[in-house]
């Protein structure tokens, strides 16, 4: 049997079969970051960073703790003072989503119950963030991303 020789056509072949693949994968990864991202958090980074710090100061003010659990087909959000007596909002705003991408965003309609505010959402196993603003009954924003695990 005769030994092939190693040329520099196989060499070149191998060299341009290497990086097809290197920036086939890279444009693939790309693809898939771009077609899943969920969006702008701000539109202007440089004026929502010249409030940042009064915003926080106020919202640190309150003194409250958000803590988020789903079971029976519920999302519960649970938002405590100082104290840890439960806090009852002026106004709540929050989307539940994947922390990767939007097509699973929800917006529940979250109720009071004397304790935390329970929202319908059958949620699947995974990773979500409840993305939420609530406001204090003298106007100060509260803004937090909770992280949920849903277990299955």
């Amino acid at each position: 049997m005769a030994q092939r020789e190693f040329t520099g056509k196989h060499a070149a072949a191998l060299f341009v079969g290497a990086f097809a693949v290197i920036i086939g994968v890279n444009i693939a990864l790309a693809w898939n970051a771009v077609r899943t991202f969920p969006g702008l958090e701000v539109s202007n980074a440089y004026v929502a960073s010249q409030q940042f710090n009064t915003r926080l100061a106020a919202q640190q003010s309150l003194g409250w703790t958000v803590h988020a659990d789903a079971r029976d087909g519920q999302v519960i959000l649970s938002i405590t003072d100082r104290d840890g007596a439960p806090v009852e909002v002026a106004k709540l705003s929050a989307v539940v989503g994947r922390a990767t991408q939007i097509k699973d965003d929800i917006e529940p309609a979250f109720e009071f119950d004397g304790t935390s505010y329970v929202a319908p959402a059958d949620l699947a196993k995974g990773n979500w963030n409840i993305r939420m603003v609530a406001w204090a009954d003298d106007g100060t924003e509260f803004t937090q991303r909770v992280i949920l695990h849903v277990r299955g």
